[in-house]
């Protein structure tokens, strides 16, 4: 079980190390080749196992990947030897009138259609092949759906994903239990429960929880507050139907103590025996 390493908590966690299976960063934070943040990392590999978790790959957009942004990542990933690398199932690159790209500042929603799981592959193989290594990709929150996203279930697109590409997949539970939310699912937990089901069990290299917020409107993967009973419930679920995976406790806004973040860990490190003994009394 791990938790992300933000600045806050840089000298308590690096002064007297808790015993944790891995901390997690966000890659573009660390791509300058010198300077303090790098220097903190480095400390930090020596204490922990680095999970590498980018924002900016941009792996569904149909500009193609930012050459200049890959090549920092991979010099990240010869310097740290980070235990995974991952990125999210989003595009962020467009080409604007006149051939320029532009990068949003957001993580876009893709739809999952066969042009969209093509883009994807072309893309997810690049990154892997210049990092030499597997690459996991994220489930997405989203707030819009497209006219044409019935060509193929979520679950399918990142199927046939790892399949054709050999990548593995980051399984937010937290992203998928606010789309349910949003969608309006009569049990949520139960819908939540068949998307883990229905994704192929040797492919998920790594889970995520956080906390989300709900609005008179929406529901918001904010990552700003502790996970809430229902993502524990799928997340025991996914440990019980998936065996032992890594499990990362995400909290990005409001940051609290590192003690808070330390109990969730241990929340998340009491479900993996619990799910161990369900599964066993099923066998």
């Amino acid at each position: 079980m791990g938790i992300g390493l933000r600045q806050p908590h840089y000298a308590e966690l690096l002064n007297d190390p808790p015993p944790l299976g891995f901390v997690e960063v966000h890659s573009e934070n660390f791509f300058a080749d010198g300077g303090a943040a790098l220097a903190v990392l480095h400390q930090a590999r020596e204490h922990y196992p680095v999970s590498l978790h980018g924002v900016g790959l941009a792996l569904g957009s149909a500009a193609g990947l930012d050459p200049w942004h890959l090549e920092r990542l991979a010099r990240l990933v010869e310097r740290i030897d980070p235990v995974r690398v991952s990125d999210h199932a989003c595009f962020a690159r467009a080409a604007a009138p006149g051939g320029a790209v532009v990068h949003a500042n957001d993580l876009l929603p893709i739809a999952f259609t066969e042009g969209s799981l093509a883009l994807m592959c072309s893309n997810v193989a690049q990154v892997q092949e210049r990092l030499r290594r597997p690459l996991l990709v994220e489930n997405l929150s989203y707030y819009v759906s497209f006219e044409d996203a019935g060509q193929m279930s979520e679950t399918e697109f990142f199927t046939q994903l790892c399949r054709r590409t050999g990548c593995g997949m980051l399984l937010d539970v937290n992203n998928i239990m606010v789309n349910a939310l949003n969608a309006g699912a009569p049990d949520p937990v139960a819908a939540c429960a068949a998307y883990v089901d229905a994704l192929p069990a040797a492919s998920i290299g790594e889970i995520h929880v956080a906390g989300y917020c709900e609005t008179p409107e929406i529901v918001i993967d904010d990552h700003g507050s502790r996970v809430r009973p229902d993502v524990w419930t799928v997340c025991a679920h996914a440990l019980q139907r998936l065996g032992p995976r890594p499990v990362l406790v995400e909290w990005d806004t409001d940051v609290p103590p590192l003690a808070v973040l330390l109990d969730e860990a241990a929340h998340a490190a009491n479900l993996a025996p619990a799910a161990a003994h369900v599964a066993g009394l099923e066998r």
